[in-house]
């Protein structure tokens, strides 16, 4: 890999570069397989794998089931109204602009310092219609006009922790209120054995929304190791047997829980609110070597 730098400016294409953001030490490291690509990490951990060449390339295999709800929350290729909680290096966003063109996007980045580098480095189309905004994922949130979204991605991530304020029943309450009717919320989750986090957010999930799935590694769901998962939640029904196929199709197959298999997963967890929201745990130092 190229010598990281602290300038944040690239002297050649394929040069790693440094920089101190508000979240930690942000790095890009580029990808030798692929002339544009790049991993973005903060303090070491993986954030985001972004090809400028390919936009509709899916590196991350949350981001790849987070891809396959986008493919399916509409018809393919209608422009859609998007909220991306969570910036990174805009991934999602990129991948809706390519697989839905003339879409509609807002992300809400906290880390302002972060979306200069990305902006600077991994610049966007400025046809493609997305709208960054520096702020707290809750307080953008906030400011989405009623029934705008069609879909609202969460993937906040500070310190490699979900911020407790996005785990609650009233922040799903601001969620439903900035989704049209028949809108999908789809989250990234992180936990680990014994997964009382993630029981807890699919509970919060259940008490706000018709409609659930859970999409994730089966040494996750079986509590065998830390690791991602993407809950999808609606008002109205999901395409189940699709995102199931394609779930299992992936490089990294995943398995998808719904209905009566993804309630008895709960175990009996309760709801999360506000006054009880914990951050979502810190993941062991072995995820990321």
């Amino acid at each position: 890999m190229g010598k990281a730098r602290k300038s944040g400016r690239r002297q050649a294409e394929g040069d790693a570069v440094a920089v101190q953001v508000d979240g930690g030490l942000a790095q890009l490291l580029p990808d030798r397989e692929r002339a544009r690509a790049w991993t973005l990490l903060i303090d070491g951990a993986p954030q985001s794998y972004v090809d400028l060449d390919d936009p509709a390339y899916l590196s991350f295999e949350y981001q790849r089931r987070l891809g396959h709800v986008v493919d399916l929350c509409a018809p393919a290729g209608k422009p859609v109204h998007a909220v991306h909680l969570g910036g990174g290096a805009f991934t999602l966003a990129r991948y809706v602009a390519a697989t839905r063109p003339r879409s509609t996007q807002q992300v809400v980045e906290r880390d302002a310092r972060l979306v200069e580098l990305v902006r600077r480095e991994l610049p966007l189309d400025p046809r493609d219609r997305i709208r960054v905004r520096s702020a707290d994922a809750r307080d953008g949130l906030a400011k989405v006009p009623d029934g705008w979204a069609g879909i609202v991605i969460a993937d906040v991530f500070s310190g490699a922790r979900t911020p407790a304020h996005l785990t609650s029943t009233e922040f799903l309450d601001e969620v439903r209120r900035a989704l049209a009717p028949g809108g999908v919320y789809a989250a990234n989750l992180a936990d680990g054995p014994p997964l009382p986090y993630l029981r807890g957010q699919i509970a919060t999930a259940a008490a706000r929304f018709a409609e659930l799935a859970l999409i994730a590694d089966p040494a996750v769901l079986r509590g065998k190791r830390f690791g991602n998962a993407v809950l999808v939640a609606s008002d109205a029904p999901l395409p189940i047997a699709e995102l199931t196929r394609r779930a299992a199709s992936d490089p990294h197959p995943g398995r998808l829980q719904h209905g009566r298999e993804l309630r008895d997963f709960t175990g009996g967890a309760v709801p999360v609110t506000d006054l009880a929201a914990v951050a979502s745990p810190a993941p062991p130092p072995s995820v990321f070597r």
